[in-house]
């Protein structure tokens, strides 16, 4: 391991792998069970993540993705069990909606202190067929611990997020966090981004893991940005083009 990489201890089997010294600073989620480990997420890339996976647990991993976005699949070739939702199956499998340039270039976009080893003339994004195609509604049970899929599409169209039943642990991927919620991409849609947010108030949940910036969270984020949203609906602004919405603690770019 080279340092680019910081290893936060949830619980003791329960691991939060975070790239702080990117702008992005995207955490990925290792949950070891009884008899398997799954990985959420995978990253940028910059470094190989299955360096630190194999320091921390020798089960078999599964990599469950949030979405087929290029800094949430950068070291998904390193595994060789993939788990992707059906609506992204294309982006995975050969058509990423961007171009290798334009991921280097948002890659690169502000400064960074990249491991030397980091060649990004040599940096490529991962495509490949998935072993498991993810359905709203799927648990796979790791040993003494149950992942459920909740497929909530808005950010992307095979958008996931993963609840732990046992811990009433929430992983929200680009869903909710702390920062700038972006809907304003081609492939976006900010009424399913709503109506996503608006199904995570009905689940029981203890702590909230986001796919970037700051992981003390708390629950009532959720509610936060179900209220916002409401508020862009009722002034007849939830639709594309409309702008940076900003409420304070959230910020909605539609």
């Amino acid at each position: 391991m080279n340092g680019w990489f910081t290893i936060e201890k949830i619980d003791t089997q329960t691991f939060a792998i975070s790239e702080y010294q990117h702008y992005e600073e995207t955490h990925c989620y290792l949950l070891c069970g009884q008899n398997k480990a799954a990985l959420i997420d995978t990253g940028l890339g910059v470094s190989n993540i299955k360096c630190v996976v194999n320091h921390l647990t020798t089960l078999p991993v599964t990599v469950f993705t949030t979405h087929v976005h290029w800094d949430h699949i950068g070291g998904h070739k390193h595994f060789a069990r993939i788990a992707v939702h059906e609506a992204e199956i294309n982006w995975i499998d050969g058509s990423f909606p961007l171009p290798l340039e334009a991921v280097k270039a948002q890659l690169t976009k502000l400064p960074c202190a990249f491991p030397e080893d980091f060649d990004v003339d040599a940096y490529r994004l991962f495509q490949g067929t998935p072993q498991i195609l993810l359905h709203d509604g799927d648990c796979f049970d790791l040993g003494g611990r149950t992942i459920r899929v909740l497929h909530t599409p808005g950010h992307s169209p095979g958008h996931c997020c993963f609840y732990e039943l046992e811990k009433r642990y929430l992983y929200s991927g680009d869903l909710v966090y702390k920062g700038c919620l972006d809907a304003f991409y081609p492939s976006t849609d900010p009424l399913l981004f709503y109506q996503s947010v608006k199904r995570l108030l009905e689940l029981d949940v203890n702590r909230v893991f986001p796919g970037h910036h700051d992981m003390e969270i708390p629950v009532s984020l959720i509610g936060e940005i179900n209220e916002c949203f409401s508020q862009i609906e009722q002034n007849g602004q939830l639709k594309q083009g409309k702008g940076l919405f900003d409420f304070g603690d959230v910020k909605i770019h539609i």
